[in-house]
Parts: C-alpha cells; sequence; structure tokens
C-alpha cells in the first residue's frame, strides 16, 4: 500500500504537466486547422504567455525549498516557553530533536519541521510553507487566468459547431476534430473550476494570515469552546486534571494590506506579487510573526488542547492535581460526578462518552506500552485526534506528522534541554 502511494505521488508533476501541455498547445493546433474560427494573433500571444507563467510559476512551486529551522535556534522567552509546554504546544519536536518555531509543523513527508507549513501540496510534490506560498499563490492565479482565458476560445468554437450542427457534415469540421474540442472543453472546465475554488479559499486565508493547518486548529478551538459550555469552562485533562478553556483569538491577522504583504514575501510591491520571477522571502524570516496584540503576550497559539497535553508521570500527577485545587479548578471527584449528571441531563450521545482520548489509551507507565503505541494506527480514527473538520479533513491530511502532534508524550524537562543546548554551544 506504501509502494503504490509513493508511485501515485512520483507520477503527480509528470501528470500536471502533462496537462498544461496539453491544454495548451493541441488548443493551438486545433485552432490552427479550424477554418470556421482561426486563431488571430493576439490570442496566440495570449495563451503563450500565460503558458510561459504557468511554467515558471509551477516550477518554482515544485522546486524551491520550503525551509527548515535553523540548527540551534531556541525560543528566546523563556517563561513563554515554559507556559507554552505546559498547556501542551508542542514546541519541541522529537523527531528534529529541536525546537519549533510558532506556526512550524514536522512534515511527514518533507521529514522535517517546515516554517509556517501551510500544507504538503501532492501536485507539487513539495510543502507550500512560508518559503513557496508565494510561487504558489501566483501559480494557481495565471491557471486560473490562462485557463479562463482558453475556456472562452474554447466556447467560441462550441457554439460555432452547435449552430451549424443542421448543415451536412461535410461543411463542419471532422469527427476527429470535435472530438478533440470536446476533450479540450471538457478538460479545461473541470479544471478551471476546481483551480478556481481552490484560488479563492487560498486568497480568503491569505487575507486573514491564516494557515490551512491554522484554519483547522481555528475550528478545532471552536468546537473544544462548544464542548466545554456544557462543564462549567473546564474539560478533563491527562491525569484527571481540569484544564480551562477559554476563546482565544487568532493572533496573526493583523489586517488584510498587512496580511497580503506578510504572506507574499513582506513585500509591498503590488507588480512583484504578480511578477513570475519575484524572490522568493529571505531566508532569515519565518521564525518570528507579528502578533495584533488582542491577546496577553503569554498567550500563544494554538490554544490548549486536552489532547495535545502530555501523558504526566505518577509524580506530575500528584503535582498537578493539587495545584488545580489551590487555583481554584474543580475537584477531580466533583468534575466527573458533575460531568456524568450533565451527560444524563442533556442526553447527550453515548459514543462521546465512548471516544476515550489517547493519553487514556496509550498510558506510557504501562508495560505494554511500547505495543500499544506500535499499533497506533488501529485506533487512529477514534480518539480525539481522529477529529475532523466541517469538510472532514484530519492534519495528516495537510502532511502534518499526527504522531508528533497528538502522540509524542515525552516531556522533556525544560532545564535539561536548556543545559543540553548550552553544552553543545
Amino acid at each position: 500500500m506504501l509502494c503504490s502511494s509513493f508511485s501515485i505521488s512520483r507520477l503527480a508533476i509528470p501528470s500536471v504537466c502533462a496537462l498544461i501541455a496539453f491544454l495548451a498547445y493541441t488548443s493551438q493546433y486545433f485552432f490552427a486547422y479550424f477554418d470556421e474560427a482561426p486563431l488571430r494573433k493576439e490570442e496566440l500571444w495570449r495563451i503563450n504567455i500565460f503558458a510561459f507563467c504557468i511554467w515558471i510559476c509551477y516550477y518554482r512551486s515544485c522546486t524551491v525549498d520550503p525551509g527548515r529551522i535553523p540548527k540551534g535556534w531556541a525560543p528566546t522567552d523563556r517563561k513563554q516557553l515554559e507556559a507554552d509546554q505546559a498547556s501542551g504546544r508542542q514546541r519541541w519536536c522529537r523527531r528534529c530533536e529541536a525546537f519549533k518555531p510558532p506556526r512550524a509543523h514536522h512534515c511527514k513527508t518533507c521529514r522535517r519541521c517546515i516554517p509556517k507549513m501551510d500544507h504538503h501540496c501532492p501536485w507539487t510534490s513539495n510543502c507550500v510553507s512560508h518559503f513557496t506560498f508565494p510561487h504558489f499563490v501566483r501559480f494557481l492565479f495565471y491557471a486560473v487566468i490562462g485557463m479562463s482565458y482558453l475556456e472562452t476560445l474554447l466556447f467560441e468554437r462550441v457554439s460555432i459547431i452547435w449552430g451549424s450542427r443542421n448543415l451536412p457534415s461535410y461543411m463542419g469540421p471532422s469527427v476527429a476534430q470535435i472530438g478533440h474540442l470536446f476533450t479540450l472543453f471538457v478538460l479545461n472546465s473541470l479544471t478551471v473550476f476546481a483551480l478556481f475554488i481552490l484560488l479563492v479559499r487560498t486568497i480568503w486565508l491569505l487575507s486573514s494570515n491564516t494557515t490551512t493547518i491554522e484554519s483547522w486548529e481555528i475550528e478545532r478551538h471552536e468546537t473544544l469552546l462548544g464542548r466545554a459550555r456544557h462543564f462549567g469552562g473546564v474539560l478533563q485533562g491527562p491525569g484527571g486534571i481540569s484544564i480551562q478553556i477559554t476563546k482565544q483569538e487568532f493572533p496573526y491577522d493583523i489586517g488584510i494590506w498587512s496580511n497580503i504583504k506578510d504572506g507574499m514575501g513582506g513585500s509591498a510591491n503590488i507588480i512583484s506579487w504578480f511578477w513570475p520571477l519575484a524572490r522568493a522571502p529571505d531566508r532569515s524570516t519565518g521564525l518570528e510573526y507579528e502578533v495584533n496584540g488582542f491577546e496577553e503576550p503569554s498567550v500563544s497559539w494554538p490554544p490548549p488542547d486536552p489532547d495535545r497535553i502530555p501523558l504526566p508521570s505518577k509524580g506530575q500527577q500528584n503535582d498537578w492535581a493539587s495545584t488545580a485545587a489551590t487555583t481554584g479548578h474543580i475537584e477531580i471527584e466533583a468534575f466527573n460526578k458533575r460531568k456524568a449528571e450533565d451527560l444524563k441531563r442533556r442526553r447527550i450521545p453515548i459514543q462521546i462518552e465512548r471516544r476515550k482520548p489517547f493519553y487514556e489509551r496509550f498510558d506510557e507507565s504501562d508495560s505494554n506500552s511500547s505495543e500499544k503505541y506500535s499499533d497506533a494506527s488501529d485506533d487512529f480514527d477514534n480518539g480525539e485526534e481522529a477529529w475532523r473538520n466541517s469538510e472532514g479533513e484530519r492534519l495528516r491530511d495537510f502532511g502534518v506528522d499526527e504522531e508528533i502532534e497528538f502522540y509524542d508524550e515525552e516531556n522533556i524537562p525544560l532545564a535539561i534541554l536548556m543545559q543540553q543546548r548550552a553544552q553543545r554551544q
């Protein structure tokens, strides 16, 4: 199964190239021999200019390095790092054995942490990231504009053939020409429709400075908020502690103009946004991002998620439980009792109770934890880590390594990490 998926992914780029070549060049061959409406000179130039822009932007989307985290990079704010670690934000990647900057994720295909990862695109075999996003947007833009223009030319010829449908066959195009035109028109129509939807969605995310992964996180946060309202604003986390879930604003939406400028490489030159040969963002960027200041400086993204908080050791469970009691959180027994009463009163489906979160199903203190971990994929569609957004997408559908996002339970002490970094330096 893995081999077949790998083979299909290797055919993605050749398939896209074949599609571009078929639509851009065989259409010109058809127009050259269509006597009823031959291709005009200005139309020929436009088709080839659009095709040239598409080729350049697609090539750069496939070949530009999506970036990597500099070796030895570490957050400068230690208090912020401690708060992130306590709230379950994965700031340490065990795969890379390094810290992750904000908005970075570990790509299971590229096998490294990608700065401002949007998703791993199968059609470019490359990650759409801080460094490749401008090329990806330009590719979609020129593909939609170029194919829309070709659609008008094809529709004109289809209208001519349809208007002369009652004439004798020898007075019109041959069967081969009609078949060729029909194939071009249908294939171009379907392609431009799909790319137009993708372009609109991409521009919408660009205008709000949101990546595809972050849009998933925003929807996940809203789901947790709705669920927490049933339990007094808290959800049960690992070790029986209560996690406070409060509304958190997305921090990177800094205004439409600034959002677009930031997403298109930081340039305020509008012409460069559309220029196919525009430079990629500076390689020194992608580690820090401007925030809107709606939240306190100590609050970072993504919001706390009970399923991303590492399972504590037995000693930590006692410490966490006592800390929760002293800070006013609901005690474990009272919380469980009230949750049972709420479930009964609101008649929440029993399936919610049966979906145990990962930290209950994969306990590292269990003697068989290694076997459970190796068989994690068997239950991967049952827990909270299998949560899907309104479009039925999971994090793994965007190329994110879900084992790192949800199953990386190795709670590395911050002091040890800082000490190791100091020793390496």
